[in-house]
């Protein structure tokens, strides 16, 4: 019996670098708005931000505005996900932002962010 072992493949430059750019443009949005990002992982698509409790999603969508999307978690969670995006940086560009949290099915949440998932 074989064994193969790969060599881990670098992150092509250009990735790093928009990787780096969305997690600057993140952390210089939360530098002025008080947002609890207690996790962020910075990708090249988005920056993903976990959060601890349904009401700090509810911080994140009256100061960005945006879509929530639920999804099944298993185990009796659902992963509630709010789109949204930074502010226009300079140039005009935002970087997407995905905020997360786990929610026990049937859980009472507030109205509007009830009324902010997605049909």
């Amino acid at each position: 019996m074989g064994t193969s072992s790969q060599t881990p493949q670098p992150i092509p430059l250009h990735e790093y670098q928009q990787t780096s750019d969305n997690r600057i443009a993140v952390e210089a949005m939360l530098d002025y708005l008080p947002l609890p990002a207690p996790t962020l992982i910075a990708r090249p698509d988005a920056v993903y931000v976990m959060v601890a409790d349904v009401d700090d999603l509810g911080e994140w969508l009256r100061e960005r505005g945006g879509r929530i999307h639920r999804t099944s978690a298993a185990d009796g969670l659902e992963l509630w996900t709010l789109l949204t995006s930074t502010p226009p940086r300079g140039d005009g560009s935002c970087v997407s932002v995905r905020v997360s949290v786990p929610v026990p099915m049937g859980e009472l949440v507030q109205d509007e962010i009830r009324s902010a998932v997605a049909a």
